[in-house]
């Protein structure tokens, strides 16, 4: 077997792994959550980020009212917002503060990580728990021989993608209402 074909595998048998680890209640009280916050604000770092980013980009593409929380054209947060903040450690310093002023101005706080302790879980309203090994975390989740926090940072983008899913059936929004809502510029 080649090397590619042998590191995909592994890639692909974490994934699975993973994922065989949760199922509909895993993510049952954060759906809740986003369908009847009026808005939602995203925080995440590095690559975690960049698959968060994408989650508020389908949010907003599902009629969700969604903030990327260092676009500089995000708005103060209040009672009623839902933050979602992704934190593989669940314990990084500038997240840590984020996520401390969004609940000081009243919203409900949903971490999504695999880490068994950080900050972030002592504050939080919500947590998804990701069994996927993260940069930094500690915690029972599955182990990775993939660099860094590659298999926590590779779930979120398929976990975001699956709970666009299920939001779209749930919320009754066509893929046509989607693609209405595209940017039409480009």
């Amino acid at each position: 077997m080649d090397r590619f074909k042998a590191l995909s595998e592994m890639a692909m048998n974490e994934l699975s792994e993973v994922f065989a680890r949760m199922d509909d209640s895993s993510v049952r009280n954060l759906l809740e959550l986003i369908k009847k916050a009026p808005r939602v604000f995203l925080l995440a770092a590095g690559r975690e980020g960049l698959a968060t980013r994408s989650f508020a980009m389908r949010l907003m593409h599902l009629g969700k009212v969604s903030y990327w929380i260092w676009d500089d054209t995000t708005p103060s947060i209040g009672e009623g917002d839902l933050m979602i903040c992704a934190c593989g450690s669940a314990n990084v310093g500038h997240e840590n503060y984020i996520c401390e002023m969004a609940k000081k101005a009243g919203a409900t706080l949903a971490l999504i990580t695999p880490a068994g302790e950080g900050f972030i879980l002592t504050i939080a309203d919500e947590v998804v728990k990701v069994p996927a090994a993260a940069y930094k975390a500690v915690g029972d989740f599955v182990p990775s021989k993939q660099l860094m926090g590659n298999l926590f940072e590779q779930t979120l983008f398929v976990l975001f993608d699956v709970m666009v899913m299920m939001l779209r059936e749930e919320m009754d929004i066509t893929p046509e209402e989607m693609v209405s809502r595209h940017r039409n510029v480009e």
